[in-house]
């Protein structure tokens, strides 16, 4: 497609992207806008960040940039840094082949499948038209040419771009046992581009789901903020129940989310809808507050064990039960401690905001925390309106936060009494010795 059949022009990409375009192609190598960011450009997103991919080497690429930086093992990726834009620059990947055939590989150009058909270790590379073979779906097989502004449309992307149907490049089920986040890969790009996955696309899934539980945690943790924290997690939610996928990332729940009248699925679906909304407003979402909601009710059911086996106060069993939670949670999907302490605090303030009068409710409507452990309450008593308890205590938190002094009064209105104080009588001077008086 020449540069007058298309909408993408330099005005739409990142000046960063344009300065590694040109000096890769100044130095004698090609260099291509790729993926995503000339998919979205061609749909009238602004992309959020800039693919570049090249004949060059990994390692030809950093000798061009100072500031370069070699990452990956499966895939070896060059980034180039700029501040707070990275500009991921990946060598045209070519056909690897078979195990038995890796000898006769060339040097330091090989790759290695797993028992399931995943792809470990896959740094062969090769021609653009093989490199446009190996992409997931074609939509994404789109390449801009910095040389003559042209783009390459491989695997008639455009055209499904145009139809609203995303297709994957090759046989599916090969396509997903080589990488089982492509499964992930397809529900958020069908939800954040507003097309219909095709039935290839769709079918092998629900089947194929259990291989999520082969990628490493961190890289499933990524996946989780892109699902969920880019303001289409009511969807996502929504089309990874229908396949399977969200069990698989959340195993814990299976038992909690068997019916979509459950308090733990409102709850869940109530909170996803929150999350959009504020993404949607420009305000701040932080993945905290969505663990604390997703592992509250295998919280419960732990603390709950707690007590009755182990007779531990209920403090106790709360900070015990979170420890777990989060730890095996963490074998699946991994929860740094910047969101996995947070959420802990949220937890335990919901047995703290149980008190409501006195110098202990003071402390926790000062707490940092307060304000996502009241929303979290709020939460709670959206998807459980038949405890009325919970509902008084959300309305008493709601008004104590315009009237601070509520809280000298607690729930019941009547002021607080303070202690008496026991009077103390005299002293009784203690009897003098015979040998404190002299006497013998």
């Amino acid at each position: 497609m020449p540069r007058d059949k298309h909408p993408v022009s330099r005005n739409d990409i990142s000046k960063n992207a344009l300065k590694v375009l040109y000096r890769l192609h100044n130095s004698g190598f090609d260099a291509y806008l790729v993926g995503g960011c000339v998919r979205d450009i061609l749909l009238g997103i602004q992309p959020k960040d800039f693919d570049v991919t090249t004949n060059a080497t990994p390692e030809q690429v950093k000798s061009l940039f100072r500031n370069c930086r070699l990452i990956g093992r499966r895939f070896r990726l060059a980034h180039v840094v700029f501040g707070k834009e990275i500009i991921e620059v990946a060598t045209f990947r070519g056909h690897h082949a078979d195990d038995a055939d890796s000898k006769s590989s060339k040097k330091n150009q090989h790759a290695h499948s797993d028992e399931h058909g995943q792809l470990v270790r896959d740094n062969v590379y090769g021609t653009i038209e093989e490199d446009a073979e190996r992409r997931d779906f074609t939509a994404n097989a789109l390449y801009y040419n910095i040389a003559d502004f042209a783009i390459y449309d491989f695997a008639n992307g455009v055209e499904d771009i145009n139809k609203g149907v995303l297709r994957l490049i090759g046989d599916a089920e090969t396509r997903y046992r080589e990488d089982p986040v492509r499964m992930l890969r397809a529900v958020r790009f069908a939800t954040k581009l507003n097309m219909q996955l095709d039935t290839a696309v769709r079918d092998p899934i629900p089947e194929l789901a259990s291989l999520l539980a082969n990628i490493p945690p961190a890289r499933l943790f990524d996946e989780f903020l892109k699902m969920f924290m880019s303001g289409k997690a009511t969807a996502n939610f929504s089309m990874m129940m229908e396949l399977g996928l969200f069990q698989q990332l959340f195993p814990m729940l299976k038992g909690h989310l068997s019916d979509a009248q459950s308090p733990a699925y409102q709850m869940l679906l109530k909170a996803f809808k929150d999350t959009d909304k504020r993404i949607a407003e420009d305000k701040r979402v932080t993945p905290a507050y969505l663990v604390a909601v997703l592992l509250w009710w295998p919280l419960l059911a732990r603390k709950e064990q707690l007590e009755n086996e182990g007779g531990l106060p209920p403090m106790d069993a709360i900070n015990i039960a979170a420890a777990d939670v989060v730890h095996r949670q963490s074998q699946r999907v991994s929860i740094p401690k910047r969101f996995s302490l947070p959420a802990r605090e949220i937890w335990q303030l919901q047995r703290r905001l149980q008190v409501t009068k006195g110098g202990r409710a003071m402390k926790a409507l000062e707490h940092k925390r307060f304000r996502a452990a009241y929303d979290f309450m709020l939460l709670r008593s959206h998807a459980e309106p038949e405890d009325k308890k919970l509902a008084e205590l959300a309305q008493f938190w709601t008004e104590a936060q315009n009237n601070p002094t509520k809280l000298k009064t607690g729930k019941s209105g009547a002021p607080t009494r303070k202690p008496r104080r026991r009077r103390r009588g005299p002293r009784k001077k203690k009897p003098q010795s015979n040998s404190d008086n002299g006497s013998a």
